[in-house]
């Protein structure tokens, strides 16, 4: 399962889950794509079905692996990958390096164990303002679910994680 950031930097009032969708369908990807987020709907750690959670590795656009499966991510430890494997935007760009992403924090409202904060993810990511809070994660940190909290209307890094896997059947 991939995992991708949105081409752009986001602050808290955003409609994550049609980004990654469309920036998906742009970048040429079949696939389903979801924000890497809790909302008000779903916990983060349940947007992979449930079939998909543990023999898929999570890779990014150019298939190095960051997790061995999309459990690995939630088993308290915070999400710890390898930083130096990449994270790419849809248009390919490395959201480590690249001056696109001022702040390298990614936006996650959840816990170390991908359950939501509803405190922390600016009321259902639809407030940007000074007063409203998220949890998020530094990169620097090599960790996804890193806890720590900011203003809404910080412009951080979205992820996206490939929510449907299809095999090719010519395969």
């Amino acid at each position: 399962l991939h995992l991708v950031a949105l081409n752009l930097p986001f602050s808290g009032d955003m409609r994550a889950d049609f980004q990654c969708f469309q920036q998906a369908q742009l970048a040429g990807l079949t696939s389903t794509y979801r924000a890497f987020l809790s909302s008000h709907l779903q916990d983060l750690a349940t947007v992979v079905r449930k079939t998909d959670r543990y023999h898929l590795p999570i890779v990014n656009l150019k298939g190095e692996i960051l997790f061995n499966n999309w459990e690995s991510i939630f088993n308290g430890n915070g999400g710890q990958f390898n930083i130096h494997v990449p994270i790419y935007s849809f248009d390919g760009r490395n959201v480590m390096t690249d001056p696109s992403w001022p702040q390298k924090v990614i936006w996650h409202g959840s816990t170390a164990n991908g359950i939501r904060l509803v405190s922390n993810y600016c009321e259902a990511w639809h407030r940007a303002d000074i007063g409203a809070m998220g949890q998020a994660s530094p990169l620097k940190t090599g960790k996804l679910l890193d806890q720590k909290v900011y203003s809404c209307s910080n412009q951080f890094i979205v992820l996206c994680i490939e929510n449907s896997f299809v095999s090719d059947p010519q395969g």
